[in-house]
């Protein structure tokens, strides 16, 4: 049965599972979370095979989500404070597969530290880059900085500030689709598989976007210029831990 006839599982701002033995532990803190309507056509070729673009109402998303990853831990030991606690910009695509579980797709990982980028890299096939990055709060507003360094093309750069508003008691159905994403679709060593997380559900604030000159998302493939984003929104952050992924079939990889 073809990938696209597949109905996607609801969208649910609670996990749909559990993650009681993890492998992986991180907080994600200080997020700015932007992101810009597009045609699922002009993403469809972006994603990895098995997965088409996720809609809701004929239209998917990019995402830019600059962010500041804290203490990343391996199963249950404690969080590295160092190596593991850096700033991290994203570019994401959202998709579901054939078994309609929802989540997300990387198109490019920007982070400060060296160590994590090639771990990442050679162990998971994902697209992290070594960029030099900065996150800077000054009253109410705060600025995302970021240069890529390695692997290129180097000087690459995003610089978004934002304006903090009040907390969203009640998120619109186009805010729970953006933020409640319970998985990861990639494709390492051209195996197919879903990694997924547990957290709890995202304390949200309306934001205003000041500033965004970004190169991020176009050479990251996506269509260009993608004009003003339709969703700004901040969140302090949560801790989140990632399950064993899972090949297409729902069995977990060795």
């Amino acid at each position: 049965m073809p990938v696209a006839s597949h109905i996607p599982e609801p969208i649910s701002v609670e996990p749909p599972g559990s993650t009681a033995n993890p492998l992986l532990t991180q907080s994600w803190l200080d997020l700015a979370f932007l992101h810009w309507a597009v045609d699922p056509a002009d993403v469809a070729g972006l994603l990895p095979a098995g997965t088409v673009p996720d809609t809701l109402d004929g239209v998917t998303y990019v995402g830019l989500v600059p962010f500041r990853m804290h203490r990343v831990g391996w199963f249950r030991l404690p969080g590295v404070p160092y190596l593991g606690t850096f700033p991290e910009t994203n570019v994401r695509l959202y998709s579901v597969d054939a078994h309609g579980r929802r989540g997300v797709v990387f198109r490019s990982l920007d982070a400060s530290r060296l160590i994590p980028v090639v771990v990442a890299r050679a162990a998971f096939r994902l697209p992290y880059l070594w960029s030099r990055m900065t996150i800077s709060r000054s009253g109410g507003t705060i600025t995302y900085t970021s240069s890529r360094r390695w692997p290129g093309p180097r000087g690459a750069h995003s610089r978004i500030t934002i304006r903090l508003g009040g907390p969203i008691q009640e998120p619109t159905a186009l805010e729970h689709f953006l933020t409640a994403r319970w998985g990861m679709h990639s494709t390492p060593f051209g195996r197919r598989t879903y990694l997924p997380n547990t957290h709890p559900q995202w304390p949200l604030h309306r934001a205003e976007l000041l500033e965004c000159d970004e190169e991020l998302t176009g050479i990251a493939g996506l269509p260009g210029p993608l004009g003003d984003p339709v969703s700004v929104l901040y969140s302090p952050g949560v801790a989140v831990r990632f399950g064993r992924p899972t090949r297409p079939g729902g069995i977990p990889t060795p």
